[in-house]
């Protein structure tokens, strides 16, 4: 009794005073951080310990070691061993964690195209402490414009210079992946923003925007023109004394210069073979006298890869004169003529040539952009290429379009032939690698939405209706005050958008009554488990209404409560997609059936066109960043050279272990890899094959000296030395 009588006092002062928190304290400042006051936490079906239970009785084998592995190897310690996340209030006072307990997922769940620099470089730092190759990857995955990334420029230039001014050695070593990623000027845009502040592109926009108001000062056009040069004069010293001052700076940047540089040479070697293989290294790179130019001074440095100071034409020249040279041969002998090859839709349009510009080329961006020029000058042609899209003769590109930058260009009442086909050409890709099956979209429309992450909701929604299969397909739930059930109409995105504006939105975030209904339609109907929906999309910003009574029950625990107490012993998979920069936190890392996804790209619907069930918000973020190819090691961690044999030594010796495990790698799979060199002391080999007989190595007991000494074994003994001899 009197553990409860404490337990209810502790209950009432935290009411009360989170209550007076979250009322007379800023909403910027509510995040509280309340530590558990009670041994279990019920998350609506289950209680979680938050200690090891003693009642758990040890495996004894009498080997420590084994013991030791079969008692904590596949135990989650975050459930026994760490306290649960932070909690603390929604900005609609429901509760909620304010982190998932894992700073890498954090990073993952959070950081979204509207997140402050300063807040994606604050969880990126504790998610590098965590995890620095998992947060590494992450920031791939932020730029990422295919697989599964993100595509979110801002956030990846503001990790990129922290990951500089921290590690700088790590960012040069993966210049040619980050460009992968993303696409090549983002290498250079790093740099200028390395160079000029982190910040230098929204100064930049906003003294634009004063002078498009004219709240700047008005100059004249002779003094405008003086201003420039001082200002690209300006931005080349910086560059060249940055550039011989700062090292870190300086590697960087021959990184930079390096990757441009082999990319156009190998693309040139492509076209003298008649090979259509060619990157876009030549579109990218900074032209003679452009303003990436005259800040980074790149061209000259790809220039002197390109055309090294030892070539014979250049013996004697001088430097200014070399340096020169090689600018302009690079211009001639590189830029012209890829340029050329990749049918840069611009060299057409600049030339007058619209009768000759092939639109099957064109990117995705720049018809977006110029598909009014192209009706202007083109008519008869660009309809044509339209027609041949719809009848499936030609193809338009949209990969690297965000689906509501799509739906954003259909003018209301209008109609749009590129967003539609476009669009259709999205659904045709995702659709090749699977179906939604059994889901649904929850579109949040609610006034915290306003602006970007509504049109984005609403898009992400439209995208997962197309995506399903019947009776699912055409069918998505809006929710503010009065949640709602839209049956999408028409076949063509127009007719859908049309009809998504005519929805129902309304200020508030009742993200409880979705739920509500749909237990409420289940029990009317007599629907059976296995009838109910099996996977849910809620398109939000978490920040939802307050879910009930219970002062400490968040929305997922309320709606586990609920599926319960219907007779339901499971609740639909839930994918919380986070669209605004928020601190509310629906489940914790460990949870089961849920994940936390975040940004405005289409890609990371892949991961359940292609896999099952949801494991966890951690394993899903996982899944996000996992290669195509397992088989080869990622690398070991963020130190650049570190391989994953010096990474285990590294992390044995660190808690304090003295010496290094046997370790046997067994290759099965042909691939250059190899965790050390011949030479290396200690217990461990490499074998490789697909038989059973290397196996004996190890029955018939010794030591293993070094991995060489273990391949003379394996091929020691008389059926090898007395039948085989080598004969010059």
């Amino acid at each position: 009794m009197g553990t409860f009588v404490i337990s209810m006092l502790c209950h009432v002062y935290l009411w009360y005073t989170t209550n007076f928190i979250v009322n007379y304290i800023p909403s910027s400042l509510a995040v509280i951080p309340v530590v558990l006051y009670f041994r279990k936490i019920s998350t609506g079906t289950e209680s979680i310990d938050v200690a090891v239970s003693k009642e758990q009785a040890p495996n004894v084998s009498g080997d420590p070691f084994v013991d030791a592995m079969v008692n904590n190897y596949n135990y989650n310690a975050y459930h026994a061993h760490m306290p649960y996340p932070f909690m603390g209030y929604t900005e609609n006072h429901s509760p909620t964690f304010h982190s998932s307990g894992k700073p890498c997922l954090d990073f993952f769940f959070h950081v979204v195209p509207d997140t402050p620099p300063n807040d994606v470089v604050s969880r990126l730092s504790l998610a590098w402490d965590e995890d620095p190759l998992t947060a590494l990857k992450l920031v791939c995955n932020l730029r990422g414009v295919r697989g599964t990334g993100k595509g979110d420029r801002e956030g990846f230039y503001a990790a990129a210079v922290w990951i500089h001014k921290n590690h700088p050695k790590t960012l040069a070593h993966n210049v040619k992946a980050l460009a992968e990623f993303g696409y090549f000027k983002d290498l250079q845009e790093i740099l200028v923003r390395i160079l000029h502040g982190a910040d230098v592109r929204a100064i930049q926009m906003r003294k634009r925007d004063e002078r498009r108001w004219g709240q700047g000062e008005k100059l004249p056009l002779s003094s405008i023109k003086i201003m420039l040069q001082q200002q690209w004069y300006d931005a080349a010293k910086k560059g060249f004394e940055t550039y011989n001052d700062n090292p870190d700076y300086r590697f960087l940047h021959i990184q930079v210069s390096r990757v441009y540089a082999g990319a156009m040479k190998k693309d040139m070697e492509n076209i003298k073979a008649g090979i259509r293989d060619i990157s876009f290294a030549a579109k990218w790179c900074p032209s003679l006298d452009s303003n990436y130019d005259r800040s980074t001074l790149l061209c000259e440095s790809i220039g002197r890869i390109l055309f090294p100071r030892d070539l014979p034409e250049f013996e004697g020249m001088e430097d200014a004169h070399y340096a020169y040279t090689v600018r302009v041969r690079l211009h001639r002998e590189y830029l012209v003529p890829l340029r050329k090859a990749i049918d840069m839709p611009e060299i057409y349009m600049s030339a007058k040539l619209w009768n000759e510009l092939p639109y099957s080329r064109v990117p995705s961006v720049a018809m977006k952009i110029y598909k009014k020029k192209f009706f202007q000058n083109d008519t008869t042609r660009f309809s044509e290429y339209l027609d041949s899209v719809k009848k499936g003769d030609a193809k338009i590109a949209a990969g690297a379009l965000l689906p509501h930058e799509i739906i954003g260009s259909i003018e209301y009442g209008g109609e749009d032939e590129v967003a539609n086909l476009q669009w259709q050409r999205i659904v045709d890709d995702l659709s090749a690698i699977g179906k939604m099956k059994n889901c649904l979209a929850i579109c949040d429309v609610s006034g915290s939405m306003s602006g970007t992450p509504l049109e984005v909701a609403v898009a992400l929604g439209l995208l997962v209706s197309d995506l399903s299969e019947e009776p699912w397909k055409g069918k998505l739930i809006t929710f503010s005050y009065n949640p709602q059930l839209q049956i999408l109409e028409g076949d063509c995105l127009s007719s859908k958008v049309r009809s998504v504006k005519r929805m129902d939105w309304t200020t508030n975030t009742d993200f409880q009554k979705v739920f509500d209904k749909i237990l409420e339609v289940a029990k009317r109907g007599n629907l059976t488990e296995e009838q109910m929906v099996k996977r849910l999309f809620v398109f939000s910003d978490m920040e939802f209404d307050q879910a009930s009574r219970n002062p400490w029950e968040t929305d997922y625990q309320a709606i586990c409560r609920k599926f319960s107490e219907n007779g339901y012993t499971s609740v639909p998979e839930i994918v919380f997609w986070n669209l605004r920069n928020s601190k509310a936190t629906p489940v914790p890392s460990h949870q089961k059936g849920v994940a936390l996804l975040s940004g405005f790209s289409k890609n990371l619907l892949k991961l359940f066109l292609k896999t099952g069930g949801i494991v966890n918000p951690e394993d899903t973020m996982n899944l996000a960043i996992s290669g195509e190819d397992d088989m080869e090691f990622d690398r070991a961690s963020a130190r650049p050279w570190e391989t994953d044999y010096e990474a285990i030594c590294r992390k044995l010796n660190e808690n304090w272990f003295s010496s290094v495990l046997e370790i046997v790698f067994w290759n099965v799979r042909d691939s250059k890899a190899t965790p050390f060199p011949s030479t290396r002391k200690g217990w461990h080999l490499i074998v490789s094959g697909f038989s059973k007989n290397h196996l004996k190595l190890f029955l018939k007991g010794g030591g293993i000296l070094n991995p060489e000494a273990t391949m003379e074994l394996a091929i020691k003994g008389e059926e090898y030395d007395d039948k085989l001899a080598v004969v010059d």
